[in-house]
Order: C-alpha cells, then structure tokens, then sequence
C-alpha cells in the first residue's frame, strides 16, 4: 500500500494589516517530496505521526508539499494559487496511490477565497477523484464548513488545547487511510454547526474539558470512529465563523447525526460558561506581586503571534517596566530593528531604542528604552514542548536586556512561546524568577503548567483580545452568541 501526505497549514486573522505572503510561508516552511519526511521525521506534529503511522504499518509513504506560515493576515492571491499549484503537482508526482492524507489548518482566508481548506480539498478531488480515499488532519480552531466534509472523507481534529495530540491525529489518519483502502471503513459524516464564537479555551478545564469527555464517550460506541469539537477562530471575519461538531461513524449516517447533534446542544446549553475572566496587565502584575509562591506565568492573550497578532505589542512590558520588579522576565517582543542594535554594539553595552509597538497602533506605542545587553544568540533551538517535541526553531538574531528589573527577550522572527527553551538560550532559568511574561494564549500551557506556581492571563487592546465586541465584524452571519442575544432552535 502506497499514502502520498501533504501539509497547508495556516490560521488566517482576517483584522491583522500584514497580508500573507509566500515568503511569509517560506520562513517556516515550503518543502516538496523527501524533504517533507526529513523534516518531520521524529517530530511530534501531524506529518510527523502520518510518518510513523506508515512506517508502523508497512505502508509506502510519499511527501507531496508541505507549507507552513505563522498565522499573520489574509493570504495572497497570488500565494494561495502558488500553494495550490504546489499541492496538485506534488500529489500528480507522487504516481498512483491507495489513499491521501492532508495535513490543513480549517482557518485558512486567502484573498476571494474564504475557505482555503475547502477551496485545496475540492481541487484535489478534481484532479485525483472520488475513488481515492482522502483523509485531512485539521486544528480544532478550524471553521468548518459544508464544502470540507462534501469533498473529504474524513475531517480528523485534534481534540486538546494545547494541540498536544497532533501527532496521535497524524497516526490515526494513516490508520483509517488503510482500513477505507482495505473496504473495512465507509465513513460517514455529519455537521453540526452553532451561531456561537467561543475565546480561546484550554481542554484541561471546564467547560471544553466536559465537552471533550463527552465526545469521548460517544466514540466509544460500535461503529463510531471520531467525534470532535471544533472551537472555530473567532479572529476571521468570514460568514461561515463559528463552533462545529463533526461525528464520523462506520457506514451509520444516522449514527453520526445523533452524536454531532448531541455534543451540539451541550455546548450550546455550556455557552455562557465560556465568558472569560478579563484582567488587565496591570490588575496582573499586582496579583503576581501578592503571590507567596513562584514562578508566576503571564501571559499576554491579547498579542498572540499565535492567532495572527504582531508580537511586538508593549502594554504588557510597558506595565512590567513601571512596577518596580526585581526578578521578572518577558520572553519575548518580536523587534529585528533592535535586535540588530544590540547585535552591533554588542554585549556589555548600553542602549537607546524604541522598543515594539511598530507595526500597528493598536497593541501600544513603542517603549523609549535605556537597556544594558546582556548577551546575544542567534535565536535557534530545539523545541521540546509535547506540542511539537523535536522541531527546530530559528528566531533569527536575538538579544537579552536588562532595564527596570526586567529582562527583555527580542528576538527577529515572531512566534508564540511555546517553551522554555528561548529563555534557557539566553541564560534565563525560568524557574529561579518570581515573574515570567510570555506571549500567548494557551498553547504555552504544556510545558509551563508543570513548573508555574500561578498562571495569570492579561488582556489588553490586540488582535487576540477575548473581547469579540472589539472587532467590527462586516461579513460573519448574524445572529451570533455572545455579540448577539439569541435563541437555538
């Protein structure tokens, strides 16, 4: 048996003024055939369990095109029609095959097109049919719609957030690639859709906790195969936004109704449970400040590169830098202009700059800044958080400062901190600090959940604020809960 496996991955935050470019996606990754299983190989993330799935199993396995970009603003037209190209004329190359399995986002908005996901699977099945079994891995912050489930045969999400289970996803696709091309699985799937938005919400609390424990237990009935909450982006301004279910049984269409519909109804009756404690940078910092134990995590929701956001957002380290601390940290500020000063004048040398607050007006002004350097790196690494466990990281030229009891991360590459290894590159050990800042909204939760004494999330104006009401959205379908007093039927 012979899998050819693909990657388009991309979160679109259709508010952010950085459109997405192809260079956007070359920075992280744009590979084609043996380079995608040399750059996967040993790393825990979809293509990486896609990979071993195959090997486990005995099954050729055939890198088409892998393109991965940080979430940042629309895509380009001229990018989404060079990745669609890339898919289709890797997938041809790949020769005959026995199934497909794709590796896409589920928020993907490219320019006239408002479902990338859908836009590249339809375009598959015109080139390869409807014979071919095609399998696709998706993230559950994925919108999804009625063209995915139409042109897939299976929509696989990952059900944890923290996506700790990517590389489990990756495995399963392989698995049910081989069962549909043996004719022991007829997948069915049904849709269930919610005029809901949610905020980010981690799986190891209620109430996304409950839901998932749900969805677990109807996979467990015969004939079930998958059963997965879809949380939806909430920061792309498309009609078809929102929270889904997608249930997947064995040949029982029914069967996947009634476990879709049922999950459904509970989020629905769960909604107001998802309303966020808002706290400001401030109201954080003098909770920390009252804290007996430590270290205590911030993080900073609101300017998540995760989600599309700029990184170089000042509210949080401007608050940190006027609240005489005396051992805190803040990793990190995306700022290639500064972090190529300090690379110039080098360590031990004291310097003026404007900090962050450069691409937008939104996430804060930039920081008039007198700071000591204390070391420089070049900003790459290993990631060992379970969310992508082996996969290199280059942050490009980085600097340590040191100004009003902070020490300041910059680094040349935007990225959420996933880990502590950009701290530990630069001499920092997270855990002899009393406050530790981060950009992110919750996948950093994976590694630092085990060694913070507190967490606190700080909100503050960004384009990953947990305040929906901030946003003017034009195109999303209304009614919508909670920007809109509404009933379910």
């Amino acid at each position: 048996m012979k899998i050819v496996i693909a990657e388009v991955m991309h979160e679109t935050n259709t508010f952010s003024n950085v459109p997405t470019t192809r260079e956007l996606f070359e920075l992280w990754e744009w590979a084609r055939g043996d380079e995608i299983l040399t750059n996967h190989t040993g790393v825990r993330d979809f293509l990486g369990g896609m990979i071993d799935g195959a090997k486990e199993r005995g099954i050729e396995v055939v890198g088409a095109f892998a393109a991965n970009a940080y979430p940042a603003g629309t895509i380009t037209r001229e990018t989404f029609l060079s990745l669609q190209d890339e898919l289709l004329t890797g997938i041809a190359e790949a020769g005959e095959v026995d199934a497909i399995c794709l590796s896409l986002h589920g928020a993907g908005v490219a320019e006239g097109v408002d479902d990338l996901e859908g836009a590249l699977i339809k375009a598959v099945r015109q080139q390869v049919g409807y014979e071919i079994p095609v399998i696709v891995t998706l993230d559950l912050h994925g919108n999804i719609t009625d063209e995915m489930v139409k042109e897939a045969d299976i929509l696989l999400g990952v059900h944890l957030y923290p996506h700790t289970d990517c590389y489990e996803r990756g495995l399963e696709a392989v698995e049910l690639a081989e069962k549909m091309a043996k004719g022991e699985l007829v997948p069915r799937m049904h849709l269930a859709k919610l005029p809901l938005i949610v905020p980010t919400s981690t799986t190891n609390l209620s109430p996304a906790k409950d839901i998932n424990e749900a969805c677990y237990k109807w996979e467990k009935e015969p004939g079930m195969v998958d059963c997965a909450f879809f949380h939806g982006f909430p920061y792309t301004d498309i009609p078809e936004l929102g929270v889904t279910v997608v249930a997947v049984a064995n040949n029982d269409e029914a069967l996947a109704k009634r476990a879709a519909e049922d999950i459904a109804n509970l989020i629905w009756e769960k909604r107001e449970e998802f309303a966020p404690d808002v706290v400001t940078p401030q109201e954080g910092l003098a909770l920390a400040k009252a804290a007996s134990a430590f270290p205590v995590v911030i993080n900073e929701t609101s300017d998540n590169p995760g989600g599309g956001t700029p990184g170089d957002g000042t509210y949080l380290l401007r608050a940190m830098l006027e609240a005489e601390l005396d051992s805190a940290c803040f990793g990190f500020i995306y700022d290639p202009e500064v972090a190529a000063i300090a690379h110039e004048k080098g360590v031990g040398a004291t310097i003026e700059v404007q900090l962050g607050g450069k691409t937008d007006d939104l996430h804060g002004e930039p920081i008039a800044l007198t700071a000591y350097v204390k070391s420089l790196t070049d900003g790459a690494f290993i990631t060992s958080s379970p969310m992508g466990k082996g996969q290199p990281v280059n942050l490009g030229k980085s600097a340590r400062l040191q100004a009003n009891g902070v020490d300041i991360l910059v680094c040349s590459v935007k990225t959420q901190v996933l880990d502590e290894q950009v701290y530990l590159l630069h001499g920092i050990d997270v855990t002899q600090f009393k406050i530790v800042s981060l950009k992110s909204s919750q996948h950093f939760r994976a590694s630092f959940e085990p060694i913070a004494a507190q967490i606190i999330t700080v909100d503050s104006p960004g384009l990953t604020t947990l305040r929906f009401q901030a946003f003017d959205y034009k195109r999303l379908n209304r009614p919508v809960y909670p920007l809109d007093e509404i009933t379910r039927s």
